[in-house]
C-alpha cells in the first residue's frame, strides 16, 4: 500500500523523455491491464487505449499534436479514446455476471434499465461520461507507469480531427487526451506547488 502512496507523492508531469529508451508490446500491454481496472459508471468500460510506439506513427502524430517534442521522445505515447453512448455495451459486458450466478436476472435487467433511463436521449450527458472515464483511465496510466520508475506527461494541446483520423476512431469516439510514457530525460521540472489541504478541502455541517 505504500507503493500506492508513493506514487501518487513523487509523480510529477514531465516534458522530457529519453528518445533511445525503448518499450516493448509486453511492456506497454502491462499498462494497460493495470488500466483496465479503472472503474467506470455502470461498469461501461467506455474508453480505450491507442498506443503510438513506432517511429512512423510517432512523427504522424506529433504532427497532429502541435509537433510537441515529448510525442516523438516518449516510448510511447496514449492517444486515450472515450467512447459515447458506452451504457449501450451494458447487456454484453454484464452478462458474464448473470451466467456466473453473480447476478440473477433481476439485478440484470435492473442494471441496464437503471443506466438506459440515466444517459438515453442525453448527448452531452454521454459526451461528459466519455471525458470522466478517459480521465479516470489516464490518471491509473499515470500512476501505474510511475510505479514502473516510467514518467508520465498528458497533453491537451491536439487537433482531435487530425488525431481521431490517425488513430480511425469512430464517429462516437472521442479523443480524451494524450500521455506520453517512457524513461526521464534530464530537465523537467520538479513537482510543482500545491495548495494547502485547507484550501481544497471542506467539511459538511449536520
Amino acid at each position: 500500500m505504500n507503493d500506492v502512496f508513493s506514487a501518487i507523492n513523487h509523480r510529477t508531469s514531465a516534458n522530457n523523455f529519453d528518445p533511445a529508451h525503448v518499450m516493448s508490446v509486453d511492456e506497454i500491454t502491462e499498462l494497460a491491464q493495470f488500466t483496465n481496472q479503472t472503474p467506470t459508471s455502470f461498469n461501461q468500460q467506455n474508453w480505450r487505449l491507442v498506443a503510438v510506439h513506432t517511429p512512423g506513427a510517432k512523427l504522424r502524430l506529433k504532427a497532429a499534436a502541435s509537433n510537441q517534442p515529448k510525442v516523438g521522445d516518449a516510448a510511447v505515447t496514449f492517444v486515450v479514446v472515450g467512447k459515447i453512448g458506452g451504457y449501450k455495451d451494458l447487456p454484453v459486458l454484464i452478462k458474464p455476471m448473470l451466467d456466473s450466478g453473480q447476478i440473477d436476472q433481476a439485478a440484470y435487467d435492473g442494471w441496464i434499465k437503471m443506466a438506459n433511463g440515466l444517459y438515453e436521449g442525453k448527448d452531452q450527458f454521454q459526451r461528459d461520461e466519455a471525458v470522466r472515464s478517459g480521465a479516470l483511465a489516464a490518471m491509473t496510466i499515470m500512476l501505474a507507469a510511475q510505479g514502473k520508475g516510467l514518467a508520465s506527461g498528458a497533453m491537451i494541446g491536439f487537433d482531435p480531427v487530425a488525431v481521431s483520423a490517425e488513430c480511425k476512431l469512430a464517429s462516437n469516439e472521442i479523443p480524451v487526451m494524450l500521455l506520453a510514457v517512457g524513461r526521464p530525460a534530464p530537465g523537467n521540472w520538479p513537482r510543482k506547488v500545491r495548495r494547502d489541504v485547507g484550501a481544497i478541502v471542506s467539511f459538511s455541517a449536520d
